[in-house]
């Protein structure tokens, strides 16, 4: 029989060094969080099996001359697995996994005084449930490569298996089935598909091993049909699988375009025309400071231009009433003339009642013979 011992340590060994890497773990989330779904199919590899009859089973054919270990090889076969995961975002997740494997016996041999079994047949499959660790080790331009143990429960069974010895004096059968704990490592690629957001091509590499299952056998005369022996055999039980599959990481479909940038709003400015005193016409200075105020109404894209008219106190309340608008309706049309649309100018009139500086009536005062524009 092999020794178990190798294959075992290689599972504590995998279980060490995932803790380390998790400890290393990015600390960015730079992996996508949440639920997901996996599937995988590929080859599955199972090497000679190594089998020994129980105490039993090996006196009876030891009294019949024959030895009571063997070994059975199985052609590649088929394995696929299917998984629900969760992401935590850091490149560690969490699955539960089921899992499928079958391979076609292809030779059985005795030792110990056997001579060499002919006609093998049968098959060996196997179905079980894992909970699986696995993290995400980074991304390397296309491809993020992960590692991964997991534990669960898997049931073997052989199906037919059998052989008949060169002499054709004795026929081994072994048709049965038994649950044993599983242990697996876990080796892989992921090759996000650029297209489809939260799909990701692998390709990995599974070990797979239980404990011994122990399985019914049965030796037997194929020309008289007389029993011969009946007993137990623990077959060990390693499995080397590779696998192409898809993952999708549910909830990620396109990904939304980033947000425009909210239009900041911008402080509405002031523009102040001066006239002279008892006159509604602009200066040189006057339309240059329009001109301002068109240009920026333009580079804001503004919507909406207030013109307001005032007048200082010298003379009667009507009087400069009517002169304050005059005077707005004066910038108006400079405005108009240049580019701006009537309907986005707003006209007030407001005489006197708003100076800039307070005065006494009757008294001049430039600053107070004034037109604000207000860009908004």
């Amino acid at each position: 029989m092999s020794p178990a011992g190798s294959p075992r340590r290689l599972g504590l060994a995998g279980t060490a060094l995932l803790g380390a890497m998790a400890s290393a773990a990015p600390a960015a989330a730079q992996f996508a969080p949440g639920p997901y779904v996996a599937g995988g199919f590929g080859w599955n590899l199972v090497p000679d099996t190594d089998l020994n009859l129980d105490q039993a089973g090996t006196a009876a054919l030891g009294r019949a001359g024959y030895g009571g270990s063997g070994t059975v090889g199985f052609s590649p076969g088929i394995a696929g697995v299917l998984s629900l995961g969760w992401g935590f975002g850091n490149g560690l997740r969490l699955e539960l996994e089921g899992n499928y494997r079958s391979n076609e016996t292809d030779s059985a041999s005795g030792v110990a005084g056997w001579a060499s079994i002919g006609a093998p047949g049968g098959r060996q499959e196997s179905w079980g449930v894992m909970g699986n660790v696995l993290l995400d080790l980074g991304v390397f331009g296309p491809v993020i490569p992960y590692v991964g143990v997991g534990a669960g429960y898997v049931v073997t069974e052989w199906a037919g298996v059998r052989g008949i010895s060169q002499n054709g004096a004795l026929r081994m059968t072994v048709d049965d089935r038994d649950g044993r704990f599983a242990y697996q490592g876990i080796a892989g690629l992921a090759f996000p598909v650029e297209f489809a957001p939260g799909l990701a091509v692998t390709a990995e590499y599974r070990f797979l091993g239980t404990l011994q299952p122990r399985l019914q056998a049965r030796f037997d005369n194929p020309l008289t049909g007389a029993a011969v022996a009946s007993g137990s055999v623990e077959p060990d039980v390693y499995n080397h699988s590779l696998m192409l599959g898809l993952r999708y990481t549910l909830g990620r479909g396109a990904a939304p375009s980033a947000p425009a940038p909210a239009a900041v709003p911008q402080a509405s400015r002031s523009f102040l025309v001066f006239f002279d005193w008892n006159r509604a016409d602009l200066t040189e200075r006057a339309r240059q400071i329009i001109n301002e105020a068109v240009q920026h109404a333009r580079s804001q894209r503004s919507t909406r231009i207030e013109v307001a008219g005032h007048a200082d106190r010298s003379g009667t309340v009507q009087f400069n009433q009517a002169l304050s608008r005059r005077r707005a309706e004066t910038v108006a049309a400079e405005l108009v003339r240049r580019g701006i649309a009537r309907e986005d100018i707003a006209i007030t009139a407001l005489g006197e009642t708003q100076p800039l500086v307070p005065t006494a009536d009757d008294v001049r005062e430039p600053q107070n013979r004034r037109v604000e524009i207000l860009v908004r």
